[in-house]
């Protein structure tokens, strides 16, 4: 049997872009499982939720942005520090740049280890990565809550707890219920886990819960309008989560191999989540991941282009 590409080597078609207004002057950028960017416009301003991997792609969410309004782009609001969501922030032009004191600690530690290894598993989503100044570093940073106004418009940006990252924040829209995860949440695309927490993210995906929100726009895929379709992203979450972690936890306390947690893995979520999008590409870190915490690794390890393929080659057998 042919050996699978790496990740997402192998995924070079480019994706169909949405924009969807998702409560009154909030959209959704969206583009079939590619990393989402959320937009929220205020009287006077407008806010950026998550950048895009390069300035390039950043270029079509300023063009979306530019159907709707003329606005000035005032804020960029990264969720978490990967480099998928964060390289392209000088493309807006913004005069501050907002993410958590975690992940601000998590750029210092692992950002640059982090771009490298991105780099290597999508390379489509760095094409143009030649016009990345460097890393993005935030202007404006937090602990637990920061409110933001934009003329009357209120956003809460808000840590609500370990998942996705040791830093994730949400940016919640009170006059119209709406919120933005990152991906703490995901519809119908595979969670990545590789620097996750997974005993800490279903109380944070509680935590969103419980604000009732109108609409999300999650990390990956479809905008969510609506009870039904908010549910069902955040259920799917919890079970992507439960489903990977549990297998996982279970052949590394006893004493299994990387290798027995990924078959036990694929066992659980092939049938359920093989049709997701960045399936095949998440599996491996989020196995990885799972195994460590379950060993009592509570900080993930550092990613590096290296131990990728290390972990890769293990896999592989």
């Amino acid at each position: 049997m042919a050996r699978k590409a790496f990740a997402s080597q192998g995924d070079l078609a480019e994706k169909k872009i949405s924009f969807t207004e998702i409560g009154r002057d909030l959209w959704a950028f969206t583009a079939e499982g590619d990393p989402n960017t959320g937009v929220i416009i205020g009287d006077d301003s407008v806010i950026v939720v998550d950048a895009q991997a390069t300035p390039r792609l950043a270029g079509k969410v300023v063009e979306k942005i530019r159907t709707v309004t003329d606005k000035p782009v005032k804020h960029v609001v990264l969720t978490h520090y990967h480099a998928v969501r964060v390289l392209g922030a000088s493309a807006y032009g913004a005069s501050e740049i907002v993410m958590s004191e975690a992940a601000r600690a998590q750029v210092a530690e692992r950002g640059q280890e982090d771009w490298d290894s991105e780099f290597g598993r999508f390379p489509r989503l760095f094409q143009g990565h030649e016009s990345i100044p460097g890393l993005t570093w935030p202007t404006l940073a937090f602990e637990r809550r920061l409110t933001l106004y934009l003329g009357r418009r209120r956003v809460d940006l808000m840590f609500l707890g370990r998942a996705h990252t040791a830093g994730d924040i949400v940016a919640w829209v009170p006059d119209a219920g709406v919120m933005f995860t990152g991906d703490i949440v995901e519809y119908r695309s595979a969670c990545y886990c590789g620097d996750a927490h997974f005993t800490d993210w279903p109380a944070t995906l509680a935590a969103i819960r419980a604000y009732e929100p109108e609409a999300i726009a999650p990390g990956r895929g479809d905008a969510l309008v609506g009870d039904k379709m908010v549910a069902s992203a955040l259920d799917g979450t919890a079970d992507f989560l439960r489903s990977t972690y549990r297998p996982a936890a279970r052949v590394a306390k006893g004493g299994g191999s990387l290798k027995d947690a990924w078959d036990a893995v694929r066992a659980e979520c092939d049938p359920k989540f093989s049709s997701y999008a960045i399936y095949e590409h998440c599996l491996p870190f989020n196995v990885a991941r799972a195994y460590d915490e379950a060993r009592g690794i509570d900080t993930p390890r550092i990613w590096t282009a290296e131990r990728d393929r290390q972990m890769w080659d293990e896999l592989q057998g």
